[in-house]
Protein backbone atom coordinates (compact mmCIF):
# COMPACT_ATOMS: atom_id res chain seq x y z
CA UNK A 1 0.00 0.00 0.00
CA UNK A 2 1.09 3.43 -1.03
CA UNK A 3 1.69 6.34 1.87
CA UNK A 4 -0.93 8.02 -0.15
CA UNK A 5 -3.12 5.73 0.33
CA UNK A 6 -2.06 4.95 4.32
CA UNK A 7 -1.98 8.78 4.93
CA UNK A 8 -5.91 9.28 3.34
CA UNK A 9 -7.24 5.64 5.37
CA UNK A 10 -5.76 7.53 8.60
CA UNK A 11 -7.13 10.56 7.78
CA UNK A 12 -10.35 9.29 6.78
CA UNK A 13 -10.55 7.73 9.97
CA UNK A 14 -9.71 10.60 12.15
CA UNK A 15 -12.25 12.53 10.47
CA UNK A 16 -14.88 9.85 10.63
CA UNK A 17 -13.92 9.72 14.58
CA UNK A 18 -14.23 13.31 14.56
CA UNK A 19 -17.95 13.78 13.18
CA UNK A 20 -19.05 10.80 15.26
CA UNK A 21 -18.12 12.73 18.26
CA UNK A 22 -19.49 16.36 17.35
CA UNK A 23 -22.50 14.14 16.77
CA UNK A 24 -22.61 13.10 20.54
CA UNK A 25 -21.90 16.44 21.43
CA UNK A 26 -24.32 18.28 19.74
CA UNK A 27 -27.24 15.54 20.75
CA UNK A 28 -25.92 15.65 24.18
CA UNK A 29 -26.24 19.32 24.21
CA UNK A 30 -29.42 20.32 22.27
CA UNK A 31 -31.40 17.30 22.73
CA UNK A 32 -30.45 15.23 25.50
CA UNK A 33 -29.52 17.74 28.11
CA UNK A 34 -32.68 20.63 27.61
CA UNK A 35 -34.78 17.16 28.24
CA UNK A 36 -33.18 16.65 31.32
CA UNK A 37 -33.77 20.30 32.41
CA UNK A 38 -37.51 20.71 31.19
CA UNK A 39 -38.09 17.37 33.12
CA UNK A 40 -36.50 18.38 36.63
CA UNK A 41 -38.73 21.56 35.85
CA UNK A 42 -35.67 23.46 35.31
CA UNK A 43 -36.69 24.85 31.58
CA UNK A 44 -34.91 28.13 31.98
CA UNK A 45 -31.85 27.02 33.62
CA UNK A 46 -31.10 26.11 29.49
CA UNK A 47 -31.30 29.43 28.08
CA UNK A 48 -27.35 30.49 27.38
CA UNK A 49 -26.74 27.92 24.34
CA UNK A 50 -25.18 30.19 22.22
CA UNK A 51 -21.29 29.71 23.43
CA UNK A 52 -22.40 25.72 23.67
CA UNK A 53 -23.17 26.23 19.72
CA UNK A 54 -20.16 28.16 18.96
CA UNK A 55 -17.98 25.14 20.85
CA UNK A 56 -19.37 22.59 18.88
CA UNK A 57 -19.28 24.94 15.59
CA UNK A 58 -15.50 25.29 16.44
CA UNK A 59 -15.04 21.68 17.00
CA UNK A 60 -16.77 21.23 13.56
CA UNK A 61 -14.43 22.80 11.98
CA UNK A 62 -11.50 20.08 13.09
CA UNK A 63 -12.68 17.17 10.16
CA UNK A 64 -12.71 20.09 7.66
CA UNK A 65 -9.19 20.78 9.01
CA UNK A 66 -8.26 17.13 8.56
CA UNK A 67 -9.83 16.98 4.72
CA UNK A 68 -7.49 20.47 3.87
CA UNK A 69 -4.50 18.49 5.26
CA UNK A 70 -5.55 15.51 3.18
CA UNK A 71 -5.43 17.45 0.19
CA UNK A 72 -2.35 19.79 0.83
CA UNK A 73 -0.65 16.26 1.76
CA UNK A 74 -1.75 15.04 -1.44
CA UNK A 75 -0.99 18.35 -3.20
CA UNK A 76 2.98 17.81 -1.70
CA UNK A 77 3.67 13.90 -2.70
CA UNK A 78 2.61 14.75 -6.12
CA UNK A 79 5.82 15.45 -7.78
CA UNK A 80 7.08 12.17 -6.14
CA UNK A 81 4.15 10.50 -7.59
CA UNK A 82 5.05 11.75 -10.50
CA UNK A 83 8.82 10.79 -10.27
CA UNK A 84 7.88 7.21 -9.38
CA UNK A 85 5.87 6.83 -12.87
CA UNK A 86 8.63 7.71 -14.75
CA UNK A 87 11.24 6.01 -12.87
CA UNK A 88 9.47 2.64 -13.24
CA UNK A 89 9.41 2.70 -16.92
CA UNK A 90 13.07 3.64 -16.98
CA UNK A 91 14.66 0.42 -18.79
CA UNK A 92 18.24 0.40 -20.02
CA UNK A 93 17.07 1.08 -23.80
CA UNK A 94 15.34 4.38 -22.38
CA UNK A 95 18.12 5.69 -19.93
CA UNK A 96 17.90 9.43 -21.57
CA UNK A 97 14.16 9.65 -20.17
CA UNK A 98 13.86 12.93 -18.49
CA UNK A 99 13.50 12.78 -14.61
CA UNK A 100 10.81 15.44 -13.61
CA UNK A 101 12.05 18.06 -11.10
CA UNK A 102 10.14 19.80 -8.34
CA UNK A 103 10.74 23.64 -8.65
CA UNK A 104 10.83 23.65 -4.95
CA UNK A 105 14.12 23.09 -2.70
CA UNK A 106 13.18 20.37 -1.01
CA UNK A 107 13.38 16.40 -0.51
CA UNK A 108 11.66 15.41 -3.62
CA UNK A 109 13.81 17.97 -5.62
CA UNK A 110 16.50 16.39 -4.12
CA UNK A 111 15.27 13.22 -4.71
CA UNK A 112 14.91 13.81 -8.37
CA UNK A 113 18.29 15.44 -8.83
CA UNK A 114 19.70 12.28 -7.59
CA UNK A 115 17.88 10.08 -9.83
CA UNK A 116 18.64 12.41 -13.13
CA UNK A 117 22.31 11.94 -11.95
CA UNK A 118 21.93 7.89 -11.59
CA UNK A 119 20.69 7.72 -15.08
CA UNK A 120 23.25 9.62 -16.52
CA UNK A 121 26.02 7.17 -14.67
CA UNK A 122 24.18 4.22 -16.14
CA UNK A 123 23.89 5.44 -19.18
CA UNK A 124 27.43 6.08 -19.29
CA UNK A 125 28.17 2.71 -18.01
CA UNK A 126 26.15 0.86 -20.58
CA UNK A 127 27.85 3.44 -23.08
CA UNK A 128 31.10 1.53 -22.43
CA UNK A 129 29.79 -2.06 -21.83
CA UNK A 130 28.42 -1.80 -25.41
CA UNK A 131 31.68 -0.65 -27.06
CA UNK A 132 33.27 -3.43 -25.06
CA UNK A 133 31.24 -5.55 -26.59
CA UNK A 134 31.67 -4.34 -30.13
CA UNK A 135 35.05 -4.25 -29.85
CA UNK A 136 35.68 -7.39 -28.44
CA UNK A 137 33.27 -9.41 -30.88
CA UNK A 138 34.93 -7.56 -33.71
CA UNK A 139 38.69 -8.73 -32.77
CA UNK A 140 37.53 -12.01 -31.94
CA UNK A 141 36.31 -12.66 -35.63
CA UNK A 142 39.88 -12.74 -37.17
CA UNK A 143 41.36 -15.20 -34.69
CA UNK A 144 38.50 -17.36 -35.07
CA UNK A 145 38.63 -17.16 -38.93
CA UNK A 146 42.43 -18.07 -38.75
CA UNK A 147 41.33 -20.89 -36.68
CA UNK A 148 39.01 -22.33 -38.71
CA UNK A 149 40.92 -22.07 -42.12
CA UNK A 150 43.86 -24.04 -40.47
CA UNK A 151 42.03 -26.29 -39.40
CA UNK A 152 39.97 -27.13 -42.35
CA UNK A 153 43.51 -27.01 -44.04
CA UNK A 154 44.57 -29.73 -41.91
CA UNK A 155 41.54 -32.02 -42.42
CA UNK A 156 41.77 -31.77 -46.20
CA UNK A 157 45.81 -33.11 -45.73
CA UNK A 158 44.28 -36.41 -44.74
CA UNK A 159 46.91 -38.77 -46.37
CA UNK A 160 49.41 -37.20 -43.67
CA UNK A 161 46.21 -37.01 -41.00
CA UNK A 162 45.17 -40.07 -39.00
CA UNK A 163 41.53 -41.30 -38.32
CA UNK A 164 42.04 -39.72 -34.68
CA UNK A 165 43.05 -36.67 -35.66
CA UNK A 166 40.75 -35.80 -37.90
CA UNK A 167 37.87 -36.71 -35.60
CA UNK A 168 39.61 -34.11 -33.47
CA UNK A 169 39.71 -32.15 -35.79
CA UNK A 170 36.16 -32.05 -36.43
CA UNK A 171 35.22 -31.75 -33.01
CA UNK A 172 37.67 -28.42 -33.06
CA UNK A 173 36.03 -26.63 -35.66
CA UNK A 174 32.44 -26.93 -34.68
CA UNK A 175 33.83 -25.71 -31.47
CA UNK A 176 35.22 -23.00 -33.33
CA UNK A 177 31.70 -22.29 -35.13
CA UNK A 178 29.58 -22.52 -32.12
CA UNK A 179 31.84 -19.25 -31.07
CA UNK A 180 31.81 -17.83 -33.88
CA UNK A 181 27.80 -17.86 -33.55
CA UNK A 182 27.82 -16.59 -30.05
CA UNK A 183 30.64 -13.76 -31.41
CA UNK A 184 28.09 -12.51 -34.25
CA UNK A 185 25.10 -12.90 -31.79
CA UNK A 186 26.63 -10.74 -29.24
CA UNK A 187 28.00 -8.12 -31.75
CA UNK A 188 23.91 -7.92 -33.31
CA UNK A 189 22.73 -7.54 -30.26
CA UNK A 190 25.44 -4.48 -29.39
CA UNK A 191 24.77 -2.85 -32.28
CA UNK A 192 21.07 -2.96 -31.57
CA UNK A 193 21.20 -1.56 -28.23
CA UNK A 194 22.88 0.87 -30.02
CA UNK A 195 20.57 1.74 -32.98
CA UNK A 196 22.83 0.74 -35.77
CA UNK A 197 21.01 -2.07 -37.07
CA UNK A 198 19.37 -0.58 -40.35
CA UNK A 199 16.24 -2.99 -40.80
CA UNK A 200 14.56 -2.92 -43.94
CA UNK A 201 10.72 -1.72 -44.06
CA UNK A 202 8.84 -3.33 -47.19
CA UNK A 203 5.93 -5.90 -47.62
CA UNK A 204 7.04 -9.39 -46.94
CA UNK A 205 4.90 -12.75 -47.86
CA UNK A 206 4.98 -14.27 -44.16
CA UNK A 207 2.95 -17.36 -45.33
CA UNK A 208 5.92 -17.98 -47.90
CA UNK A 209 8.22 -17.68 -44.91
CA UNK A 210 6.46 -20.08 -42.90
CA UNK A 211 6.37 -22.39 -45.88
CA UNK A 212 10.16 -22.31 -46.32
CA UNK A 213 10.62 -22.54 -43.02
CA UNK A 214 8.67 -25.72 -42.19
CA UNK A 215 10.72 -27.17 -44.98
CA UNK A 216 13.70 -26.26 -43.22
CA UNK A 217 12.76 -27.66 -39.59
CA UNK A 218 11.41 -31.04 -41.50
CA UNK A 219 15.43 -31.51 -41.96
CA UNK A 220 16.48 -30.01 -38.70
CA UNK A 221 13.76 -32.85 -37.07
CA UNK A 222 15.34 -35.91 -38.91
CA UNK A 223 18.25 -36.34 -36.66
CA UNK A 224 16.19 -36.67 -33.61
CA UNK A 225 13.15 -38.31 -35.08
CA UNK A 226 11.07 -35.17 -34.68
CA UNK A 227 7.97 -34.56 -36.51
CA UNK A 228 7.26 -30.81 -38.10
CA UNK A 229 3.54 -30.34 -38.96
CA UNK A 230 1.75 -27.19 -40.73
CA UNK A 231 -1.31 -26.72 -39.21
CA UNK A 232 -3.96 -23.88 -40.50
CA UNK A 233 -2.23 -20.93 -41.94
CA UNK A 234 -3.72 -17.90 -43.26
CA UNK A 235 -2.35 -16.16 -46.93
CA UNK A 236 -1.09 -12.70 -44.89
CA UNK A 237 1.57 -10.00 -45.27
CA UNK A 238 3.53 -7.48 -42.97
CA UNK A 239 5.73 -4.80 -43.37
CA UNK A 240 9.18 -5.32 -42.36
CA UNK A 241 12.49 -7.11 -42.91
CA UNK A 242 12.35 -10.73 -45.00
CA UNK A 243 15.50 -11.10 -43.48
CA UNK A 244 15.36 -10.76 -39.85
CA UNK A 245 11.54 -12.00 -39.98
CA UNK A 246 13.23 -15.77 -41.06
CA UNK A 247 15.61 -15.40 -38.98
CA UNK A 248 13.21 -15.08 -36.15
CA UNK A 249 11.07 -18.11 -37.33
CA UNK A 250 14.50 -20.24 -37.80
CA UNK A 251 15.25 -19.23 -34.05
CA UNK A 252 12.00 -20.29 -33.39
CA UNK A 253 12.13 -23.31 -34.71
CA UNK A 254 15.29 -24.42 -34.11
CA UNK A 255 14.18 -24.23 -30.93
CA UNK A 256 11.34 -26.14 -30.92
CA UNK A 257 13.05 -28.81 -32.72
CA UNK A 258 16.54 -29.12 -30.64
CA UNK A 259 14.23 -28.69 -27.32
CA UNK A 260 11.92 -31.19 -27.83
CA UNK A 261 11.62 -35.29 -26.83
CA UNK A 262 12.58 -37.93 -28.98
CA UNK A 263 10.17 -38.87 -32.10
CA UNK A 264 8.02 -36.06 -30.65
CA UNK A 265 6.09 -33.36 -32.47
CA UNK A 266 6.63 -29.73 -33.61
CA UNK A 267 3.17 -27.85 -34.57
CA UNK A 268 3.06 -24.38 -36.58
CA UNK A 269 0.18 -22.87 -37.08
CA UNK A 270 -0.61 -19.33 -38.41
CA UNK A 271 -3.68 -17.39 -38.32
CA UNK A 272 -5.24 -13.84 -37.64
CA UNK A 273 -6.46 -11.84 -35.00
CA UNK A 274 -8.51 -8.62 -35.68
CA UNK A 275 -5.23 -6.45 -37.16
CA UNK A 276 -2.74 -8.86 -36.08
CA UNK A 277 -1.32 -12.19 -37.32
CA UNK A 278 -0.52 -14.82 -35.00
CA UNK A 279 2.32 -17.59 -35.09
CA UNK A 280 2.19 -20.69 -32.55
CA UNK A 281 4.69 -23.00 -32.31
CA UNK A 282 4.12 -25.51 -29.84
CA UNK A 283 6.59 -28.69 -29.19
CA UNK A 284 6.55 -31.54 -26.64
CA UNK A 285 10.08 -30.89 -24.50
CA UNK A 286 8.28 -30.69 -21.20
CA UNK A 287 7.35 -27.38 -19.00
CA UNK A 288 9.12 -24.28 -17.99
CA UNK A 289 9.13 -22.85 -14.38
CA UNK A 290 8.03 -19.94 -13.79
CA UNK A 291 10.67 -18.33 -12.21
CA UNK A 292 12.63 -19.10 -16.10
CA UNK A 293 10.02 -18.41 -17.91
CA UNK A 294 9.88 -14.60 -16.48
CA UNK A 295 13.63 -14.66 -17.65
CA UNK A 296 13.72 -16.64 -20.95
CA UNK A 297 14.25 -13.28 -23.26
CA UNK A 298 17.32 -12.18 -21.02
CA UNK A 299 20.36 -12.96 -22.45
CA UNK A 300 22.39 -16.07 -21.30
CA UNK A 301 19.43 -17.51 -19.94
CA UNK A 302 18.51 -21.38 -20.74
CA UNK A 303 15.72 -23.52 -20.01
CA UNK A 304 16.12 -26.40 -16.97
CA UNK A 305 15.55 -28.71 -19.73
CA UNK A 306 18.85 -27.21 -22.26
CA UNK A 307 21.55 -27.64 -19.77
CA UNK A 308 23.78 -30.62 -20.67
CA UNK A 309 21.72 -31.58 -23.25
CA UNK A 310 21.50 -28.95 -26.09
CA UNK A 311 24.42 -26.99 -27.44
CA UNK A 312 23.59 -23.33 -26.96
CA UNK A 313 24.70 -19.92 -25.09
CA UNK A 314 20.91 -18.47 -24.49
CA UNK A 315 21.15 -15.63 -26.81
CA UNK A 316 18.13 -17.09 -29.67
CA UNK A 317 15.54 -15.85 -27.40
CA UNK A 318 17.07 -12.59 -27.03
CA UNK A 319 17.87 -11.89 -30.93
CA UNK A 320 14.39 -12.94 -31.71
CA UNK A 321 12.45 -11.01 -28.72
CA UNK A 322 14.76 -8.31 -30.49
CA UNK A 323 13.29 -8.81 -33.75
CA UNK A 324 9.50 -9.00 -32.60
CA UNK A 325 10.03 -6.09 -31.01
CA UNK A 326 11.55 -3.89 -33.72
CA UNK A 327 8.50 -4.94 -35.85
CA UNK A 328 6.13 -3.57 -33.69
CA UNK A 329 4.86 -6.77 -32.04
CA UNK A 330 5.05 -8.77 -29.20
CA UNK A 331 6.25 -12.92 -28.40
CA UNK A 332 5.43 -14.42 -24.86
CA UNK A 333 6.57 -18.28 -24.27
CA UNK A 334 3.40 -20.21 -22.68
CA UNK A 335 3.89 -23.68 -20.62
CA UNK A 336 0.50 -25.79 -21.49
CA UNK A 337 0.91 -28.42 -18.88
CA UNK A 338 3.99 -30.94 -18.17
CA UNK A 339 4.56 -31.55 -21.53
CA UNK A 340 3.93 -28.80 -24.40
CA UNK A 341 5.38 -25.10 -24.80
CA UNK A 342 4.51 -23.25 -27.41
CA UNK A 343 5.82 -19.76 -28.62
CA UNK A 344 2.78 -16.88 -29.46
CA UNK A 345 3.98 -14.34 -31.74
CA UNK A 346 1.98 -11.29 -32.97
CA UNK A 347 2.50 -9.07 -35.46
CA UNK A 348 0.63 -6.20 -37.11
CA UNK A 349 -0.89 -7.26 -40.80
CA UNK A 350 0.01 -4.81 -43.37
CA UNK A 351 -3.91 -4.79 -44.42
CA UNK A 352 -7.23 -6.17 -43.71
CA UNK A 353 -7.29 -9.49 -41.95
CA UNK A 354 -6.71 -12.12 -44.53
CA UNK A 355 -9.10 -15.37 -45.11
CA UNK A 356 -7.74 -18.91 -43.81
CA UNK A 357 -6.55 -20.39 -46.44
Amino acid sequence: MTITKRLGIGYATMSSVCVLLLGWLWYHEFVEEPAEFAALGLADAHKDTAAEFFTVCFLGLVPLLLGFGWWWTRRVLAPLRSLTDVVAGIQSHNLHLDVPRSSRDDEVGTLSAVFSAMTVRLDESFRQIREFTLHASHELKTPLTVMRAQLENARREREKTSPGEIEWIDSQIDEVERLAKIVDALALLTKADAGLVELERATVNFEGLVEEIHEDAQILGQPYGVRVLLDDWVAARVIGDRHRLRQLLLILVDNAVKYNRPEGEVRISLHSVESNLVLQITNEGGGISPETQHRLFERFVRGENAVGRVEGCGLGLTIAHWIVRTHGGTIEVRPEGTDRTTVVVQLPLAGPAPEPA
